[in-house]
C-alpha cells in the first residue's frame, strides 16, 4: 500500500492520493504518513490545531489564508460528502502568485491537499452535509486571517455553481486579489521561504 504525494501547479501545494485496499467488508487506506509528507515538502509539519466544517450543498467557503508570521500550513481532507477544493497562491513575488489548482475531494477517496504557509484555501460543497477536516500547523491567532473574494473574475476559478453560492457575509465582502495587493495585506514569497 502506498500513498502518492505530488506537487500541484501552485508551488508548495501537494495532492495526497492514498491507495485503498478493498474486500467484502469495505475498504481501508493509509491517508498519509508524517515521514513521507515531510520528506516530500522538505520540512517538519506539526499539527497544533484540528478544525472541522460542515456545509450545505452550494456553500462556498474562502479564499482564506493567514499573515506570515505566524502562518498556518494545512492538510485538508473531505471526510463526508464531496467538495471542489481550491488552492490559490497569495504570496506576492511567488513564481505561481495568483494561480490556483483544484482537487475533487470525496469522502471515500481519502484524497487530501497540503497547503504551505502563504497559500489560500477555498472549497465549494458539492453535497449536503459536506464535512471538511483541517490539520493546522499553528493555532488560530485572531487578526491574522486574510480573506480574498472567491468569485474574483480575474482569478477565474471555475466553480461548478448551479445558482448563487451560500457564503458568509465576510467572504462575500472580501476584496479581490488585486485589491488585497493594493492594501498590502498579502504575505511576500521571500518572507515565507526565508
Amino acid at each position: 500500500m502506498s500513498t502518492e504525494i505530488t506537487e500541484m501547479s501552485v508551488r508548495d501545494a501537494y495532492r495526497i492520493v492514498p491507495a485503498a485496499l478493498s474486500d467484502r467488508r469495505g475498504s481501508f487506506f493509509e491517508a498519509w504518513r508524517l515521514s513521507d509528507l515531510e520528506a516530500r515538502i522538505g520540512h517538519a509539519f506539526g499539527v497544533a490545531q484540528v478544525n472541522y466544517s460542515t456545509s450545505k450543498r452550494n456553500t462556498l467557503r474562502g479564499i482564506h489564508g493567514t499573515t506570515v508570521p505566524p502562518g498556518q500550513a494545512k492538510l485538508v481532507t473531505c471526510v463526508r460528502g464531496a467538495a471542489l477544493d481550491v488552492v490559490v497562491d497569495l504570496r506576492v513575488g511567488s513564481p505561481t502568485f495568483g494561480q490556483f489548482d483544484t482537487t475533487l475531494q470525496e469522502a471515500g477517496s481519502g484524497i487530501g491537499v497540503y497547503l504551505a504557509d502563504g497559500l489560500g484555501h477555498a472549497f465549494l460543497a458539492l453535497t449536503d452535509d459536506t464535512c471538511m477536516n483541517y490539520l493546522c500547523s499553528q493555532e488560530y491567532v485572531p487578526g491574522t486571517m486574510i480573506d480574498i473574494q472567491a468569485l474574483d473574475p480575474d482569478l477565474g476559478i471555475p466553480w461548478p455553481l448551479d445558482g448563487p453560492p451560500i457564503m458568509s457575509d465576510k467572504d462575500a465582502a472580501a476584496p479581490t486579489l488585486a485589491r488585497a495587493v493594493e492594501l498590502g495585506v498579502l504575505p511576500s514569497f521571500q518572507a515565507v521561504t526565508a
